[in-house]
């Protein structure tokens, strides 16, 4: 009964606009933590970028929580609505996790794992501003979405692959001296998995509005 008075409301498509533009933050967001997760002496530029763009995100996020309390009709349940911007939010909130992290243990040698974890949030980021670009016509667009889902779910998935493996490799190089370099490098993992599984979150709340709303 709802489904059917909302679509005969005018929709509030600046929800759609808001979406949009949180989720560019995280590709841009992304790609600084991948240039951090290059080592070297651009570090702390990289991890200036991530913060900002986290700022940027945190204020999009308000804008959007303030909509939800303005609008009569949002285009889908506002609960929804507040999850989904709180779980992207979530997203680029870890990210800037990762990044102070690595400023706070003074981190300048990556190992190629996290690196290659880096590329990993990268492409998740980008299958995610495509996935939320989408929203906007979710029924004609179900197919495509719930491949997107799909893909993002299993980028984490070989995410942990790779995050064990690194782990393992710290071990093997450590394990003979070097301990804090040992619990230092365990815990930028552990913020890089933790990224990704934001990732994974935002996807099953994509999926789970989807079949709400198909």
């Amino acid at each position: 009964m709802f489904r059917w008075f909302q679509a005969l409301m005018p929709r509030e498509d600046r929800f759609f606009a808001l979406f949009n533009r949180h989720a560019d933050t995280l590709v841009s967001g992304a790609e600084a933590l991948r240039d951090l997760l290059k080592g070297g002496t651009g570090v702390g530029d990289a991890c200036r970028r991530v913060i900002e763009f986290e700022n940027q995100a945190d204020a999009i996020t308000r804008d959007i929580l303030l909509l939800v309390r303005r609008s009569f009709i949002t285009p889908f349940d506002r609960g929804d609505i507040k999850d989904l911007i709180n779980t992207l939010d979530d997203t680029i909130d870890q990210m800037q996790k990762t990044a102070k992290a690595v400023l706070l243990f003074e981190v300048r040698e990556i190992e190629p794992e996290m690196a290659e974890m880096g590329d990993e949030i990268v492409q998740a980021a980008k299958l995610t501003v495509e996935a939320v670009k989408l929203l906007g016509s979710m029924r004609e667009n179900a197919t495509r979405l719930n491949s997107i889902t799909e893909e993002i779910i299993r980028l984490e998935d070989d995410s942990d692959t790779l995050n064990d493996k690194g782990i393992k490799a710290l071990f093997q190089r450590h394990k003979a001296g070097n301990a804090m370099g040992y619990i230092i490098g365990v815990e930028i993992y552990d913020h890089l998995e933790k990224v990704m599984d934001r990732f994974e979150d935002v996807a099953n709340r994509i999926s789970g509005i989807v079949i709400e709303q198909v």
